[in-house]
């Protein structure tokens, strides 16, 4: 006789739920009201770990099992590896943003798109700069920060839209951040459905490149012909950590290994051209860098521990049930394809609610991610299809929500309303339509993966 024990039923519970809905309400009420009062970045006054700390109380109160036995499942959540490798990743990742932009590499990358646009292509050439470091850095905040000063500039000497042009330098970043390899939204999308990030880029690409063409074309008709800034002579050393991050990340190479050379990259750069660069310089400068990861990198141990308790006390069966029972409702049951199809739908809609609740696409992803990937196995769909429409649509709607990070820091930038920023958000939009066309015109999958 075998004495292996088998694994203990999990019953849906609803109120398993409860400590998600809690993290979201604080989350969503503390923003509101501090929006209704005037209070700029509202949304972001209370941190969004603390904001989880309640949710993870309730979560332990709730467990049936013994105090020590919950805290325990508690922390397993919160050292399951997939969270502890997306942890190391963010931290990497911010070391590289922070050595690069004190080593001017970020400066020096703005100014070679500057010294090689047209005047007749000033828009596309800013969506162009904006993708391109937004895909190297990882950040669509960082693009921001580094690239809006620059094109309100160039819209004010250029006598252009400088509605239109933030709205230009928002679509570049959101593209980046929604392809980089390197980007936490890629980082928790790729782990959360246990896939590679090289093949969830293949498969983002076919549905984010023709939404971008479509966007420039526009973007390109709506460029005024006139004189650009002159441009600083071009520091294509500085340039070169990014080039080769990006070219390691398409190619494959492992992200550990792609980070850590990107930073000794940028720091060597630091060290051979800027004077006042040391090496005790170079290290506080990855210590920052870590430091700007420390939100998410708590957000994300804490939501995975709360995640383990939903999931143990049967929260997550439950969603899963009540997703499945509405994608029944629009599939049948001898149709696989039409399965898929509203698997695919619930995964963009599940994505997309959390994102316009928490405001930040990482964390939607991180708190739909393990509902996402028992509906994608239950209804066929690959990991890589289901990590890429997260990340496509959380990208999405933290591109068109007036009250995220990014249209706030370029409504300060821009002295606009962020509002009016996003309305001009096309790329957004573009993908959104681009995405949905991808759902409901699916070939076959044999067919897709010989070509890719």
């Amino acid at each position: 006789m075998s004495n292996t024990t088998k694994p203990v039923a999990i019953t849906p519970s609803a109120l398993a739920l409860l400590p998600l809905g809690i993290f979201l309400s604080l989350f969503i009420g503390v923003g509101s009201y501090l929006t209704y009062q005037g209070v700029d970045f509202a949304f972001y006054q209370l941190p969004s770990p603390v904001a989880a700390l309640p949710a993870v109380i309730v979560a332990i109160l709730l467990s049936k099992e013994k105090l020590n036995k919950a805290i325990e499942q508690f922390i397993r959540g919160v050292g399951h590896s997939d969270i502890i490798a997306m942890c190391m990743i963010y931290l990497l990742a911010g070391a590289f943003a922070a050595v690069a932009k004190a080593s001017g590499g970020v400066d020096a990358t703005v100014n070679l798109g500057m010294a090689i646009l047209p005047a007749s292509m000033i828009l596309p050439g800013i969506f162009v700069i904006s993708a391109f470091i937004a895909t190297s850095m990882g950040t669509s905040m960082g693009t921001i920060a580094a690239v809006a000063p620059v094109a309100l500039g160039i819209a004010q000497a250029a006598g252009m839209d400088v509605a239109l042009t933030a709205g230009v330098v928002l679509s570049g970043a959101m593209f980046g951040d929604n392809l980089s390899i390197i980007s936490d939204t890629t980082i928790a999308a790729t782990r959360s459905q246990g896939c590679q990030m090289k093949d969830k880029f293949r498969e983002n690409i076919k549905i984010a490149l023709p939404a971008a063409i479509v966007t420039m074309v526009l973007f390109a008709f709506s460029s005024s012909v006139t004189t650009l800034p002159a441009a600083n002579p071009v520091e294509w050393l500085k340039v070169l950590p990014y080039i080769t991050i990006l070219i390691l990340a398409v190619s494959g190479v492992n992200v550990f290994v792609v980070l850590s050379l990107g930073i000794v990259l940028a720091g060597g750069v630091g060290l051979f051209s800027i004077d006042s660069y040391s090496l005790t310089t170079f290290g506080k400068d990855i210590y920052s860098g870590f430091g700007n990861m420390q939100e998410i990198f708590l957000l994300s141990m804490l939501i995975g521990g709360v995640s383990e308790l939903m999931r143990q006390q049967g929260g997550l069966a439950f969603l899963t049930q009540l997703i499945s029972r509405v994608i029944g409702k629009f599939s049948s049951k001898h149709n696989a394809s039409e399965n898929s199809r509203a698997s695919e739908l619930g995964i963009a809609s599940l994505v997309s609610l959390t994102n316009c609740c928490t405001a930040n696409n990482t964390v939607a992803i991180i708190v739909s991610g393990g509902v996402a990937r028992e509906l994608a196995k239950e209804n066929g769909v690959t990991a890589r299809r289901s990590a890429s429409l997260l990340d496509i649509f959380s990208c999405v709607i933290q591109g068109v929500l007036p009250y995220g990070a990014q249209a706030l820091l370029l409504g300060s930038v821009f002295k606009l309303s962020p509002l009016e920023i996003v309305s001009h958000s096309y790329y957004c939009f573009f993908l959104a339509i681009s995405a949905l066309i991808a759902i409901f015109i699916r070939r076959s999958a044999t067919k897709f993966e010989k070509v890719f």
